[in-house]
């Protein structure tokens, strides 16, 4: 196993001996905090169903979030005044609280997967466009100079230097919008659904049945967790020359 997993895998057992003996030592009342043994006992294959349905509105919104917002990156790049156009209404976009959109997702698309797929694509959605859009301008003008000194054509340009350059900062904000996915997709489940993590959060929250709420806060994290761990190994062997991933 690798240092890079050992260290946190030893870091989180620790938290969580430490957890335990100050709840048996402190008594605590479980609803207030349950002890992990008691939470563990709450685990069971609904509690894998509602991760595997939250799980899937967050990376089916994480991916059209990304798509769209590298094509828009691409057209902002190439045409300067729709970016000062519609750069603003990125923005704004972005500091609109998502839960206060979500009512509205719900109202226009239903209380289905799609309304929370939307909430995973609108948090999602601003940090792939704005490093993207810093990635692609990045090449210094001397770089760009070399290739057309070669003859080099716009397209070709594009696909050869400013998209190589582009992918360190397009993956630094995949693992940033991996979490904001499974944020979105519980934060629209709070506001109407049947089920997934959110769904699970909100009964088990309204019956005071504390332990069931820490497994699905501890199943939502496991679910960015991995996706995190995804991008990068993808990011190692994608960019491979990138100085940050060599060793």
């Amino acid at each position: 196993m690798s240092r890079a997993l050992v260290i946190p895998l030893c870091f989180v057992i620790g938290v969580l001996a430490l957890w335990q003996g100050l709840v048996v030592g402190l008594r605590v009342p479980e609803y207030l905090l349950p002890a992990p043994l008691v939470i563990v006992q709450t685990l069971d294959r609904s509690l894998l169903t509602e991760s595997a349905y939250t799980a899937g509105e967050a990376f089916c919104g994480f991916v059209i979030a990304s798509g769209l917002a590298f094509a828009a990156a691409i057209v902002f790049v190439r045409f300067r005044t729709i970016e000062q156009g519609l750069f603003p209404f990125a923005i704004t976009l972005k500091t609109t609280p998502i839960v206060a959109i979500a009512p509205l997702l719900v109202l226009w698309l239903g209380t289905g997967w799609w309304s929370k797929v939307a909430a995973a694509v609108l948090i999602s959605f601003f940090p792939v466009l704005v490093n993207t859009v810093k990635g692609l301008k990045a090449p210094e003008a001397d770089f760009q100079d070399l290739f057309r000194t070669m003859r080099a054509d716009p397209p070709q340009i594009f696909r050869k230097l400013r998209i190589p350059y582009c992918l360190p900062y397009l993956f630094s904000a995949l693992k940033i919008s991996s979490s904001l996915a499974i944020v979105g997709a519980i934060v629209g489940e709070f506001v109407g659904a049947t089920q997934g993590l959110g769904y699970l959060i909100m009964v088990s929250s309204a019956h005071l049945e504390t332990a069931t709420l820490f497994a699905a806060i501890a199943a939502a994290a496991l679910a960015g967790i991995i996706l995190l761990y995804a991008i990068g190994w993808t990011e190692q062997r994608v960019i491979f020359w990138h100085s940050g991933n060599m060793e």
